[in-house]
């Protein structure tokens, strides 16, 4: 599977004392190029719990420029990780570039 930044993906999160998983979205923020070279990619998660946090974008389906965001949600730029790309289930949406620039610039307020 073909995997691109801005895209919005399924795939199994582990729980926090690691013993099982639950499919949950996350977005991409690795660049095409590196999509395209590694056999990872680099996600944050979304979570529909909506607070006031540091180092996250809020997003609802008017943010996406394709696919259903079926509830608004919080991406959470402080927990970036990487993944093999071949977990990755399902593609459901892409979001729009000023998204993506907000993630950026919240992930780079961590430094």
């Amino acid at each position: 599977m073909i995997i691109n930044q801005k895209e919005i993906v399924l795939l199994p999160f582990p729980f926090s004392n690691l013993e099982g998983t639950r499919v949950r979205p996350a977005l991409v923020v690795s660049n095409d190029e590196l999509n395209k070279k590694s056999e990872d990619c680099i996600i944050v998660p979304l979570t529909t719990v909506i607070k006031e946090e540091l180092y996250s974008v809020v997003i609802n389906q008017e943010d996406l420029s394709s696919g259903r965001l079926l509830k608004s949600s919080r991406i959470r730029t402080d927990k970036i990780f990487s993944v093999k790309k071949d977990l990755v289930t399902m593609k459901i949406g892409v979001v729009n570039d000023d998204v993506l620039e907000k993630v950026k610039k919240e992930i780079q307020n961590m430094f």
